[in-house]
């Protein structure tokens, strides 16, 4: 197989060229980025607990790695489609845009917890 990687570098080297499609290709991407920016700023303002902070980054993750991965199946079909209309290819899309519709409905509850009761307990 003549375009199987050959070394560790260069596997990371494609990765990180998909990275940077994800950010050139993706506005949906970069807002989401931009809003995981300052909720992370704002749990360096709140001075959250070690356990919130994890909890905060596997959902800010969920939704960056989720929209990588409807990125993946739109290509992915466009490629199989030609570009061409098909209920299938209509469906997996989605499918794929509503696992990303899911877990930012997740990350934002997970920020009201967590974000909520500081909110509050400053105005009280």
């Amino acid at each position: 197989m003549d375009w199987k990687n050959k070394t560790f570098q260069k596997s990371l080297g494609h990765a990180w060229d998909g990275l940077k499609i994800v950010w050139q290709m993706e506005s949906n991407f970069r807002r989401q980025l931009l809003v995981s920016v300052v909720v992370l700023l704002s749990g360096l303002f709140f001075q959250l607990h070690w356990m919130e902070w994890i909890v905060l980054v596997f959902a800010i993750a969920l939704v960056l790695l989720m929209e990588i991965w409807n990125t993946t199946v739109e290509y992915l079909t466009d490629l199989i489609t030609d570009n061409h209309y098909h209920i299938l290819a209509k469906r997996a899309k989605d499918v794929a845009a509503g696992g990303v519709v899911l877990a930012s409905v997740i990350a934002v509850l997970v920020g009201m917890i967590i974000f909520l009761p500081k909110l509050l307990n400053g105005l009280l």
